[in-house]
């Protein structure tokens, strides 16, 4: 159990948070949310001894061990594998007591080395730095590569990787979305669900913390306060206790009729297609969560575009890459209006393809067509480097704006959360996430009919996405986004096109639906190695593709898998509500006035005798949820497929 009581933080003068106290429990999932600046990494610092409290209390368990990921970018000729695996302290304390015992012909120590190492499953600790790699995005080829062989946000995924290798007690992960494209943070995401110990998370990622917390701890205005549940159970919480406040409420109101009819006006012209009416379903969500964020920093909108053409830029016949090809045979038509969001691995070609778009950058062969009237704005993360650090938000505003008063520029700077002397101030020092909002304010000052962008949120906060989310929503334009923030696509776009294997083709499902998508697509190649080769000629031209066919194949590979993914999905179902049993225990447990009431024992006998009765059936499912997993994917391999389809 961690547990903070009557703690104190300062940074310098600034109070960050004074008075908090909690605990958390193995098994819980604990986020930290508030504003850049509030305290959050700096609590992280005081866990890991880097910080040291002003005032109260901080336990950890003795001998408990604490993982974080490495904020420095690794470098040396390490290969990944191995630098993964050093993230398992004991294992390399143990591989190198063996090598000293080995060298010295020590047979006693030897024995009780190996016995120490069995009982750690260290012999399959190499497979297990495979699977992280695996997981993380990274091929097998890459698992002997230097890790200076790779670029940097490769390299923090090593990072990542290697603090999940450490077999820790907490673990302490600060926005660890940030490198990952969305299969690499869908794949985190389960890893993270099945981890033991103490899980505290920082992350701006609203689909993230709702797949995995248990507990919110929201920093605001000197005070930590929890809330029990995911963020969405935080954000109704939140909206009940702003609702009491009578101006805080006037202006909820005001917001949630405001949002209400952009919903009421997309509900008339949305299709019956699955992704417009998904599409829907979040707009109506706003109108709810819209209260919980009334008193937030940031509030903008987008320029009416002095024109608006019926079509606004094609694509035809393209082929789009840098030195080779990396897209073929690419047509597209972008329309007033369109809101298309792009899915795909990295490196799949999506920002080939919005470069394509955006300046013709990367066309190599075929035609880009832009109408006379098209006006684009463009957001990448390059963009951030072109400021000029020595000029001020102010100073870059008067270049697009040389005619506005200043008072006119403060107040639009304000709806991007830059008041005071701030906006005079040079954006040299400016964090990543102040550098984003300020190229944002620049991009909507130019009026676009045109939004090209490029992994937009970033190094943004949980309220200026969310503002960002209401300002696209308004948006008149037409709009291309990649992005992995879920919340956001599924806000945005009402049509997703998936970049995979050099073409860009139309995803006719919804984004809930690409993660099994994802998982057929890896499935497939798995399976066709699996399959004995037709004989006859390697190089004969492969037979016509029969999507009848294949539609059935399909059909009866689900029928073959439905008893399996079943079972799993009971296993998992009987999980959660242990865990949720044993979440309420734990609470019951931490309660002080159960010990200092001598009448009340043997309730707390009953409770300790139904905690160790409940870890032990939590343990046992999770067993047997690893053997269900591997059944699955055999039987996902081993699945009636026909290369004739």
């Amino acid at each position: 159990m961690l547990s903070l009581t009557g703690v104190a933080l300062r940074r310098g003068r600034n109070l960050l948070f004074e008075n908090v106290t909690f605990q958390v429990h193995a098994g819980q999932r604990l986020a930290l949310v508030g504003a850049n600046g509030s305290g959050k990494s700096s609590l992280f610092a005081m866990l890991l001894g880097e910080l040291e409290a002003d005032l109260g209390e901080t336990h950890v368990p003795a001998g408990a061990l604490i993982a974080h990921v490495a904020q420095q970018s690794p470098s040396g000729q390490n290969s990944a594998l191995d630098f993964v695996m050093d993230g398992d302290v004991e294992l390399r304390g143990l591989q190198r007591d063996i090598a000293l015992a080995e060298q010295a012909g020590n047979t006693a120590s030897l024995h009780a080395l190996f016995e120490h190492l069995e009982r750690i499953d260290g012999y399959a600790a190499e497979a297990r730095a495979a699977r992280l790699l695996s997981g993380l995005g990274f091929t097998e080829s890459d698992n002997v590569r230097p890790v200076e062989a790779f670029s940097g946000g490769w390299r923090m995924r090593l990072n990542l990787a290697q603090a999940l290798m450490c077999r820790s007690d907490i673990l302490l992960l600060d926005e660890p979305t940030n490198h990952l494209d969305l299969p690499a943070i869908l794949w985190l995401e389960t890893w993270l669900k099945r981890y033991p110990g103490i899980l505290l998370l920082v992350s701006h990622d609203r689909d993230f913390l709702d797949a995995l917390c248990t507990r919110i701890a929201h920093i605001e205005r000197g005070q930590i306060r929890l809330y029990t549940g995911n963020y969405s159970d935080f954000e109704k919480q939140r909206a009940e206790q702003l609702s009491q406040q009578e101006a805080l409420h006037k202006r909820q109101e005001k917001e949630i009729q405001h949002i209400q009819s952009y919903v009421d006006r997309f509900r008339y012209k949305a299709s019956k297609a699955r992704q417009a009416q998904s599409r829907l379903k979040m707009l109506e969500r706003m109108t709810l969560i819209a209260p919980a964020h009334v008193d937030s920093p940031f509030d903008f909108h987008f320029m009416e575009p002095p024109r608006q053409p019926l079509h606004l830029a094609q694509l035809e016949s393209l082929c789009a890459g840098y030195d080779s090809p990396v897209l073929t045979g690419v047509d597209l038509l972008i329309s007033a209006g369109d809101r298309i969001g792009l899915l795909g691995v990295n490196g799949a070609g999506k920002s080939t393809l919005v470069k394509a778009l955006a300046d013709g950058s990367t066309v190599l062969s075929g035609t880009r067509t832009l109408s006379r009237d098209t006006r684009i704005g463009y957001f990448a993360q390059h963009q951030l480097d072109l400021l000029d650090p020595e000029q001020s938000p102010i100073d870059h505003l008067r270049l697009l704006s040389p005619q506005a008063r200043e008072s006119e520029l403060r107040r639009y700077l304000g709806g991007f959360g830059f008041g005071g002397e701030r906006i005079f101030e040079p954006v040299a020092p400016f964090s990543g996430g102040e550098k984003a909002r300020l190229v944002l304010a620049l991009i909507i000052r130019q009026q676009p009919n045109l939004l090209l962008l490029d992994e937009p949120t970033n190094h943004l906060d949980l309220e200026m996405r969310q503002a960002l989310s209401r300002a696209l929503v308004e948006f008149g334009g037409a709009i291309m986004l990649i992005s992995h923030d879920r919340h956001l696509l599924r806000t945005v776009c009402d049509e997703l096109l998936v970049v995979h294997e050099g073409t860009v083709e139309r995803f006719e499902q919804t984004l809930d639906d690409y993660p099994a998508w994802l998982a057929d697509q890896k499935s497939e190649p798995l399976a066709a190695s699996r399959r004995p080769a037709r004989q006859g000629d390697a190089s004969a031209p492969a037979l016509p593709v029969n999507k009848k066919l294949q539609r059935q194949l399909e059909a009866q590979r689900r029928q073959a898998l439905k008893p399996v993914a079943d079972k799993l999905r009971d296993i998992e179902g009987r999980l959660a509500a242990c865990r949720e049993q044993l979440e309420a225990l734990d609470g019951k447990l931490a309660d002080p006035a159960l010990y200092a009431d001598p009448e009340r024992t043997r309730e707390m006998t009953d409770l300790v005798r139904n905690q160790a009765a409940l870890r032990a059936e939590v343990e046992s499912l999770e067993t047997q949820w690893l053997d269900a997993s591997e059944a699955l994917e055999s039987a996902q391999a081993e699945a009636p497929t026909d290369s004739r389809a």
